[in-house]
């Protein structure tokens, strides 16, 4: 009962958009806002099969290069940093100056080394990504209990022992957190850089379709989009949901508490 609670209270409002936008554009004759129902017929010829296999599932392939090779940087480099205080204080600085460096305004120099393909397009978006993992993960190791590294030194745990049962569950909320922020991210960073590359992928059709006055389908690529980060969130949240599971299970238990 409460998981359809839950999915009512999510849905009731996306559904009563959906209503007003197919009433109010249904005798739509502006080039620029076509009515939904013709933005839907197009969706379904786009997206059925055709279009899914060269726009959707290319994009996402290389979201999903760049995105598990941000994560396995930052959480690693994450842990180095945030386990040794010198060195993480010493590169905080530079850290900080890139992190500030939109990932974006770097498209230019990727280019210039990668060129415009899918290599482009997945450093591209691996740089833009690694950031909220790579700090929420030092983050995390900075936040783990002094008494658990205080036991860690007494039981004399090899460095792997201490990253696999301490470091790691106890920073896990923060990097999955950061993970979340840099999956969004990510999918911002893959629609500009289709915009811009060659290749294909759902950022290129939706420029195209706007560049070639297809209005309709410029529509149904936004749609697109949103369905895809939509989904890409929900895949996420049940991942994270079911791999930290006791942090949840805690954080029940301290509100029931209170």
């Amino acid at each position: 009962m409460r998981i359809l609670q839950r999915i009512a209270w999510e849905i009731w409002l996306p559904l009563v958009l959906v209503a007003a936008w197919w009433i109010v554009s249904a005798n739509s004759t502006d080039t620029y806002f076509p009515s939904l129902h013709a933005i839907l017929d197009r969706s379904r010829e786009l997206w059925f099969w055709e279009g899914t296999r060269e726009d959707v599932l290319p994009s996402l392939r290389r979201l999903a290069i760049g995105y598990l090779i941000a994560c396995v940087v930052g959480v690693l480099a994450g842990l180095v940093l945030g386990s040794v205080h010198w060195l993480s204080n010493a590169s905080r600085p530079y850290i900080e100056f890139l992190r500030s460096t939109p990932g974006i305004a770097l498209m230019p120099l990727v280019s210039l080394v990668f060129g415009l393909g899918d290599s482009f397009k997945i450093v591209t978006i691996a740089l833009v990504c690694c950031w909220p993992v790579l700090l929420n993960t030092i983050d995390g190791v900075h936040g783990v209990e002094p008494q658990l590294s205080d036991v860690a030194r007494s039981y004399r745990m090899t460095t792997a022992d201490r990253v696999r049962f301490i470091l790691l569950p106890s920073a896990a909320p923060q990097i999955f957190a950061g993970a979340r922020t840099a999956l969004a991210i990510g999918v911002i960073a893959m629609t500009a850089t289709e915009m811009i590359g060659i290749g294909g992928g759902l950022g290129f059709f939706t420029l195209n379709a706007s560049t070639s006055f297809d209005y309709t389908g410029l529509w149904s690529g936004i749609i697109a989009l949103g369905v895809v980060g939509y989904i890409l969130n929900k895949l996420f949240a049940l991942v994270e949901r079911r791999l930290i599971a006791w942090h949840y299970g805690l954080m029940a238990h301290s509100q029931g508490g209170n």
